[in-house]
């Protein structure tokens, strides 16, 4: 019993150790990419569905041709660019 528990405590101490190195090198570079992303998807949605705000950018017709495949993250995407913002929302 005692050599079947070795290679299972072997093998949680690589995935402590893994985890360990992630965490102190890129964890950091994976949030600023998830950030970028969604701000590139929020200008994404800004241009192509911002006459629902008021901001004409295109013409209607590309907007409705893109309509399918915003829909479901539209009502969020409104929730954020409507709400009042104030200084801690910049630094965090």
């Amino acid at each position: 019993m005692a050599g079947e528990d070795r290679p299972t405590r072997l093998g949680k101490l690589r995935s402590t150790f893994k985890d360990i190195v992630y965490g102190m090198a890129s964890h950091e570079m994976a949030r600023s990419a998830l950030r970028t992303r969604a701000s590139m998807e929020h200008l994404f949605i800004l241009i192509t569905m911002g006459d629902l705000l008021g901001v004409p950018i295109l013409p209607p017709y590309y907007s409705l041709r893109l309509l399918p495949y915003v829909t479901p993250q539209i009502s969020s995407w409104k929730r954020r660019m409507l709400r009042e913002r104030d200084i801690t929302d910049v630094l965090g």
